[in-house]
């Protein structure tokens, strides 16, 4: 293989190769003896098993294995065609190649082979039915992706259509864990870091967040215009416990999946790994949001001088293709004192300045949205409305009494009150 090392480099890749080609071969000329193919075919068969199991492929688990592999395999071709640019010249030869010899290793029929080795359970292989339909690896609508793909690529006709397919799969998706997961996570190793992907991210709607229309249009119109390549802005969601700040953004990893955007999320103690972050998705066909939940800082930390740089301020220009969300109970996000303000602070000759230094953060977010507590009459109306999404019948002045008896006990009204309402009230349906 000249571009895709992936396989070449998995275990299981290179024993299952060494069985059909060293079948062929005399073991004078380097072939395997009979009982030594079956053997390792016979290795082969609780990985496979295992494999299917974990992902909850059904079907043929050699042409899933080898799907997968040529999905996460990031190479000079593939990156190529996420960016959707046609590759030319050697890459190109060089990828028409490559998988052509997938493709011969893909409509393999081992029936005769398992058969003359006398492996007869190797047919769970190439049929596997899972036990379920769960996937501890991909979430379900990844696991389904990959096994039309599975499909579009076994009715290839030749090695021209086996490309094409591949090819329109990288330009939709992308390739490597980006192009498979909605959401992410940063696993730190000092300054550096790596991203893991998040199998189940929220299933929250923006339909969910009852109210707060104006706030919703305005995230969104940005959010299109980061799609579009069009100048956005890092938003900062602020305002009171409970609103749905959070519930918008992750609204947002579930709505523009298909169209490019994936969220990574952000903590306060791995701000010094964004650079390394930033580095590694700077050039990906993507549009990558990091989500910063609850973001304020104590006068004491100091983290927020990372994240200053990151957003503005750095010699390394952040990439048109990254944006941060962040949401807050603060609108200043370093906490203040008043003596910050009337310069009664008698350690501190600038006050003026220490004043800019902790504005200088919240600044540098181009759009700031408000999330106010809803008022008694809008608070009841969103629980009116859950309760009619929930299928709750109740009258209304009994349904609005309860609810404020709940709210008055759990922090006032919000749209969490609510909602924890709503939940309550399911739970003691018989």
């Amino acid at each position: 293989m000249l571009l895709y090392q992936k396989g070449p480099s998995e275990k299981l890749f290179r024993n299952m190769r060494s069985i059909m080609e060293g079948t062929q071969l005399s073991s004078a000329h380097g072939g395997l003896h009979k009982e030594e193919a079956a053997d390792k075919m016979n290795a082969c068969l609780p990985l496979f098993l295992e494999y299917g199991m974990t992902r909850g492929f059904r079907g043929n688990l050699w042409q899933a294995y080898l799907t997968e592999l040529l999905l996460t395999d990031e190479n000079a071709f593939s990156l190529a065609c996420e960016r959707r640019k046609q590759p030319r010249g050697s890459i190109l030869q060089a990828a028409k190649k490559d998988l052509a010899e997938y493709r011969k290793l893909f409509i393999y029929d081992f029936a005769p082979l398992a058969n003359f080795l006398n492996v007869t359970d190797f047919s769970m292989v190439t049929d596997f039915v899972p036990a379920d339909d769960e996937s501890r690896v991909f979430p379900a609508f990844t696991r389904d992706k990959i096994q039309l793909l599975v499909q579009d690529l076994a009715a290839a006709a030749d090695d021209k259509e086996f490309l094409k397919q591949l090819t329109a799969f990288y330009g939709t998706y992308g390739v490597g864990t980006a192009g498979l997961y909605k959401g992410f996570r940063i696993v730190e190793e000092g300054y550096d870091g790596t991203l893991k992907p998040i199998r189940e991210t929220s299933a929250a709607r923006l339909d969910d967040l009852v109210g707060y229309d104006s706030a919703k249009k305005k995230l969104l119109a940005n959010t299109q215009a980061f799609l579009k390549g069009r100048p956005a802005n890092n938003v900062l969601l602020y305002g009171e416990a409970g609103t749905g700040k959070s519930t918008c953004i992750k609204s947002i990893c579930n709505m523009y999946y298909e169209q490019g955007i994936r969220v990574i999320e952000v903590y306060k103690y791995q701000y010094r790994a964004l650079g390394s972050i930033i580095r590694q998705i700077r050039d990906r066909n993507y549009r990558f949001i990091l989500f910063m939940d609850d973001l304020s800082f104590e006068e004491f930390e100091t983290e927020y001088k990372y994240l200053k740089a990151i957003i503005e301020g750095g010699l390394e220009e952040r990439p048109e293709n990254v944006l941060i969300y962040a949401t807050s109970n603060r609108r200043h996000l370093i906490r203040e004192s008043f003596a910050d303000r009337d310069g009664l602070d008698i350690g501190d000759k600038h006050t003026g300045d220490t004043m800019q230094e902790k504005l200088s953060l919240s600044d540098r977010f181009g759009l700031t949205i408000y999330f106010e507590s809803p008022a008694q009459q809008e608070y009841h109306r969103i629980v009116e409305e859950l309760a009619l999404r929930a299928g709750i019948r109740m009258p209304k002045e009994t349904l609005r009494l309860e609810a404020t008896r709940w709210e008055m006990q759990h922090g006032g009204p919000s749209g969490r009150a609510a909602q924890q309402f709503i939940d309550f009230l399911r739970g003691q349906e018989p």
